[in-house]
């Protein structure tokens, strides 16, 4: 791994290297051909938000009796396996459910920004002001995270609990169309929901098409956006908002969310592990109705994401000598992540004895992979900086925005992006492109991918209103933040993008390795093929030509 890695940071190969997560290069064999018949019911995805690909090797080399261990003796593991770039939980879970990357999916971050629309009315009435309307120069930031929540508090940036103001399994009645950012549509200033950002339809839209129920629990309410353009994919999203007041864990105080504790986010995710085993036992998320069981299902863990992140124990953890991360770059756990990688190969173990409880097993296909990775792995490689200095580019004006995790996406304000700058008779976008090269040393920028660069990897974003007008591409390690997090994502490295991917079932008579370089995008056209769908009703899966993944 270590010469992909040197590969994918190399400044002359980033270009290229970018280019290649929008081919999936592993090509269908006979196992694959789609005019077989597969005969899966049931396919159950899983994601392990920040698990590496290593992770999964070293995990199942030191607990060979452990779930992980016996789904992979009964699966393929594919250990160079890459998601999105960038790797952020959108365009990452985006990936497994169209096969699109942010080119073709459309989102770039669930955090971001869009030239064409205007900011959302809570945003002035929080403040006190009128609400303008869509008026005045458009382009706004994409909140697509917990401010869509009914009891989002712009204040405190948390949510009241984790139903977030509504019902879980009823999204609806979470999301508060007062707090989406809006648009104009024939003279309406009307809000925008998270599936109409989406480019490309979903897994969940062909299988409910066919006549299939479809449902997935994930972190935030504005996860509806996997419902697709149509926003009639999912039959049921069950969303506890995970930044939220903890209101499970004795010890919490105000202010204290689900990401602050080791035990608070094994909480959080037991909500998502009920919902999943009540799906398999034929009922809805909440067991209040009886459903069938889901054709397409599953959910995404947080827990080894907040310990890989999390420097020390929380109010919910009893022993405070737990420590976050991994004791050393060669990604062996630490005390508390050790917990994490066990909370999730338990509730995997629950997962397989309740399909085999209710005698499906043998008719699922398992598949577990992750958004996204977290760097860095090695904790004497952080490097921890301020993001402050892009808000200054010329350019950036009063309309600008710029999100840094791991690395930077910046928009200068639309209506300067292609103006010239009176001060200098240079174009506004010249002028910060040279700012922010000026300070690559203070920002620890490797590569700046510019709107040449943009342009042939995704589209251009001067006719591209998602776009960023630059992407900072960060020396390893480097997390923008003035806290004690560990790691982050987003950014285009090997411990970003090299995640987990392992296809389970017991129909794999012979446990197998696939060394090719694979895409989590693979994981879309995978899931159809499994269904006896055709997998090229995907969109994405057409226009990027994305294969399903080798079973055999």
């Amino acid at each position: 791994m270590s010469g992909f890695r040197d590969y994918f940071l190399s400044t002359a190969a980033i270009a290229s290297a970018v280019l290649a997560c929008n081919v999936a290069v592993a090509h269908a064999d006979d196992d694959n051909d789609h005019s077989q018949h597969r005969g899966y019911k049931h396919v159950l995805l899983i994601s392990v938000d920040g698990m590496h690909a290593v992770d999964l090797k070293r995990w199942v080399e030191s607990r060979p009796g452990g779930n992980f261990a016996q789904l992979t003796g009964k699966g393929v593991v594919y250990p160079n396996a890459y998601t999105t770039a960038p790797s952020d939980s959108f365009p990452g879970m985006l990936a497994q459910v169209t096969g699109a990357t942010p080119k073709g999916g459309g989102l770039f971050y669930d955090d971001s920004y869009d030239r064409t629309e205007y900011p959302a009315k809570a945003f002035y009435t929080s403040q006190g002001l009128s609400d303008p309307g869509c008026v005045g120069p458009a382009g706004t930031e994409l909140t697509n995270f917990e401010a869509l929540d009914k009891t989002y508090n712009y204040s405190s940036g948390l949510v009241a609990d984790y139903t977030a103001g509504g019902t879980l399994g009823q999204v609806y009645t979470q999301l508060d169309p007062d707090h989406m950012q809006r648009k104009l549509v024939n003279g309406q200033c009307v809000p925008v929901y998270p599936h109409e950002y989406v480019r490309t339809n979903t897994v969940f839209e062909v299988i409910k098409e066919a006549g299939m129920r479809t449902a997935w629990s994930d972190k935030h309410p504005a996860y509806e956006d996997l419902a697709g353009p149509s926003g009639k994919g999912l039959d049921e999203l069950f969303t506890p908002e995970i930044n939220s007041q903890d209101t499970i864990d004795a010890g919490a105080q105000p202010g204290d969310d689900y990401t602050t504790s080791y035990t608070g986010v094994r909480s959080y995710d037991s909500l998502k592990v009920k919902a999943v085993l009540n799906w398999i036992d034929g009922y809805d998320g909440s067991r209040t109705q009886r459903q069938a069981v889901p054709a397409i299902f599953g959910m995404n863990f947080q827990a080894v994401s907040v310990g890989q992140k999390l420097a020390k124990a929380g109010h919910a953890d009893t022993d405070k000598s737990l420590v976050g991360g991994y004791a050393d770059g060669k990604a062996t756990p630490g005390n508390a992540l050790t917990l994490q990688f066990q909370f999730v190969d338990d509730a995997l173990g629950k997962f397989v004895n309740e399909l085999k409880a209710q005698n499906l097993y043998d008719s699922t296909l398992i598949i577990v992979s992750a958004k996204h990775g977290q760097s860095p792995i090695d904790v004497k490689d952080r490097v921890a900086i301020s993001d402050a200095l892009y808000s200054k580019a010329p350019g950036f004006g009063t309309n600008g925005f710029e999100i840094c995790d791991d690395e930077a996406l910046v928009w200068l304000s639309p209506e300067l992006q292609q103006a010239t700058n009176p001060a200098t008779g240079h174009p506004y976008y010249a002028d910060a492109k040279a700012y922010i090269l000026a300070h690559a040393a203070d920002l620890h920028i490797q590569k700046l991918l510019d709107r040449d660069e943009l342009t042939r990897l995704y589209e251009d974003p001067f006719h591209n209103s998602r776009v960023p007008d630059f992407i900072a591409i960060t020396d390893h390690g480097v997390i923008c933040t003035g806290g004690s997090k560990l790691a982050e994502h987003g950014g285009f490295s090997n411990d970003d993008r090299n995640v987990l991917l392992l296809v389970s079932s017991p129909r794999i008579k012979h446990a197998r390795v696939v060394e090719e370089t694979t895409f989590t995008t693979q994981i879309a056209p995978t899931i159809l093929h499994a269904l006896d769908l055709n997998p090229r009703s995907l969109q994405a899966v057409r226009d990027e030509d994305v294969e399903p993944l080798k079973l055999k």
